[in-house]
């Protein structure tokens, strides 16, 4: 929880001024590249509790970024998209912030336990 905590702070930081949040962007960027997914599909993909990912596609309709238009398929709008490329730049330096810290061997820590976790 803790690291979730550093992390997600840093990325605050880089998306505060996009108005959106970290779980909202995790879903903007896999429709970006798998758009028409139904909702048990996308919660496996964010792997957000069903309310969690259902929230949060709610505020992303209402933002007209995502779409329910081709219901049960949720699709990316050019809105959407175009957010996505705005906030491309903006996600790598916090990217790049958090590998800084991490260094290599954090780096390769990481992958171990989140290889673990996954099985």
């Amino acid at each position: 929880m803790r690291l979730n905590r550093v992390t997600a702070n840093i990325f605050r930081k880089y998306l505060s001024p996009f108005g959106i949040t970290d779980s909202q962007l995790t879903i903007l960027f896999i429709l970006s590249k798998k758009s028409g997914l139904n909702q048990k599909q996308l919660s496996d993909l964010t792997v957000l509790e069903k309310s969690t990912l259902n929230r949060n596609l709610n505020r992303l309709i209402g933002s007209e970024l995502v779409s329910k238009a081709d219901f049960p398929l949720i699709k990316i709008t050019i809105k959407g998209k175009t957010l996505v490329n705005a906030i491309l730049p903006e996600w790598k330096k916090a990217m790049n912030e958090i590998e800084r810290m991490l260094e290599s061997d954090g780096k390769n820590a990481l992958d171990t336990l989140i290889k673990k976790l996954l099985k």
